[in-house]
């Protein structure tokens, strides 16, 4: 494909999105609170129920709906569909949590994950800790975004802007708005990209079904898979490579993953009951992966020896669709990658600043929201850029790995929301030895009898993490009861009385 036509689409979508991330910071009152934690970090908790439905829902269906997951279904097979129960699960923990996270920032001041952690133990080093962890899986998926973003403006030019310069253009599109607007950008231009995703997706995903069967209906595609390459349909797939306990696993790790871009998210809305409303909506948005998995499944007999799975979408697009839909498909999967990586890159941010830098230097609240908005410049250029251009691994496996890392924070959360009697040193016990163990098996001995590495290192993070608290003083009597007066409102305490209603 020659034309300029998909290239020049895709670019007009940044050009768009930088335009609606500028203009998210509102009136002059906005503009002159921009520094303060509580407005670039929380949006001054103000987001509606659309505004945030589409937040979340656009945050979590990212770079992997236009590409890894096509990739997974060309390359794996069924073992896409951990996406769905994942997605799924996403939506019952907002619903669940997010109105009691949201209650917990407004009432004690949080704005990020790390400072409720922090404020539960008692324990900025605690709080630090947990920053510096989840540090780890948020700038993964930060960049899994980012070179899923570099890809699309290499294949939409046809190879004319490298993947190194589309990473340092994306970053730099990215880092105007997110410095200048913070969550209040998030959460506009993921409006936008969340409406033009699940356009795109749908368009293109039922045109790609009428090339290749010359019909409308999903079930032609599957029958053909079942005739032609039925290994396709049962784990663990053609290749052989996705077992049924890493498959399993997979999904329990990202089960248990609070990533901190989610519970800012929760924090920013304008009340408790704004958060549940949106997660009883979120599901009618995940359909938007359906499609893309279809043309996915259709790669598998139509492209047969494409030497990067990741692509298969745009590739396909490229060789039967028309040029319009192949540029919207690009615009499409550039919002999914960057409607992602901005809040990571904004959370880890937000979080190395309050919770690491401000109790370690003595900062005022003033002077860590100035270097909230500035950290954004150095992560995006020394950490999350070279890795994105290094291109490591798939991107869905990229994702898996950075969930394996953000899992081991559990212990924090269960002692937040479940039992009182979790302590500070038994929270710390865990962490570290579930961090070093999904260290060892990530890199050493890669996922042992083919269980994720993150699923071990939980193996050995809670018995520690119960172990240790067990034998350590709890945390106050005072502050826990008044967590669990909102964690817990009919009397799952174990202080010995009833919490307030």
């Amino acid at each position: 494909m020659n034309s300029l036509w998909p290239l020049l689409i895709t670019l007009i979508y940044v050009a768009i999105a930088m335009m609606i991330g500028l203009r998210a910071r509102g009136g002059q009152a906005s503009r002159a609170n921009m520094n303060s934690l509580e407005e670039w970090g929380v949006a001054g908790r103000s987001m509606g129920p659309v505004t945030l439905y589409l937040l979340i829902a656009a945050g979590s269906v990212s770079a992997y709906t236009f590409m890894g997951a096509p990739g997974w279904a060309y390359s794996k097979g069924v073992a896409v569909f951990y996406v769905a129960i994942y997605l799924a699960y996403l939506a019952l923990i907002a619903w669940y949590f997010g109105p009691k996270v949201w209650q917990f920032g407004a009432e004690f001041g949080h704005v990020t994950q790390a400072s409720a952690i922090a404020d539960r133990y008692q324990s900025p080093a605690l709080g630090a800790l947990a920053s510096l962890v989840m540090a780890v899986g948020s700038i993964a998926y930060a960049v899994l975004q980012t070179v899923g973003s570099a890809y699309i403006l290499f294949v939409m030019s046809g190879g004319i802007i490298p993947v190194w310069l589309g990473v340092v253009l994306v970053l730099a599109s990215i880092a105007v708005y997110l410095y200048a607007s913070g969550q209040r950008a998030i959460g506009r231009t993921n409006a936008f990209q969340g409406v033009l995703m699940l356009v795109v997706a749908w368009t293109v995903g039922l045109w790609a079904v009428h090339s290749a069967t010359g019909g409308l209906s999903f079930s032609a595609v599957f029958e053909r898979i079942q005739s032609e390459h039925a290994a396709f349909l049962t784990l663990p797939g053609a290749s052989g490579d996705m077992s049924f306990s890493f498959w399993t696993t997979s999904i329990i790790v990202s089960m248990f993953s609070f990533m901190p871009p989610v519970w800012t998210q929760w924090m920013s809305a304008s009340s408790a009951r704004t958060i549940r409303r949106s997660a009883t909506w979120l599901p009618t948005y995940y359909v938007v992966i359906l499609p893309m998995v279809i043309v996915g499944f259709i790669g598998i007999y139509s492209l047969p020896d494409l030497a990067r799975a990741d692509t298969v979408a745009l590739e396909y697009a490229m060789q039967h669709l028309p040029v319009v839909l192949v540029g919207l498909l690009g615009a499409g999967t550039l919002a999914a990658s960057m409607s992602s990586s901005e809040p990571f890159i904004h959370s880890v941010s937000l979080s190395l600043s309050k919770d690491v830098l401000q109790p370690l230097l003595k900062l005022s609240n003033a002077t860590t929201g100035r270097l909230a908005r500035l950290m954004i410049l150095p992560i995006m250029a020394l950490v999350i850029a070279p890795l994105a251009i290094a291109e490591p691994g798939s991107l869905v496996m990229i994702l898996l790995v950075g969930l394996g890392f953000a899992s081991q924070v559990l212990p924090a959360f269960i002692g937040m929301f479940f039992w009182p009697r979790a302590s500070r040193l038994g929270v710390m016990a865990g962490i570290v030895a579930g961090f070093l163990v999904t260290v060892a098996f990530t890199t050493l001995w890669p996922h042992p009898l083919g269980i994720h590495a993150g699923f071990w290192g939980l193996i050995i993070n809670l018995p520690i993490f119960v172990g240790v608290s067990l034998v350590t003083p709890a945390t106050q009597a005072d502050v826990v009861e008044r967590f669990f007066r909102i964690a817990a409102p009919r009397g799952l305490t174990r202080l010995g009385k009833k919490a307030a209603p």
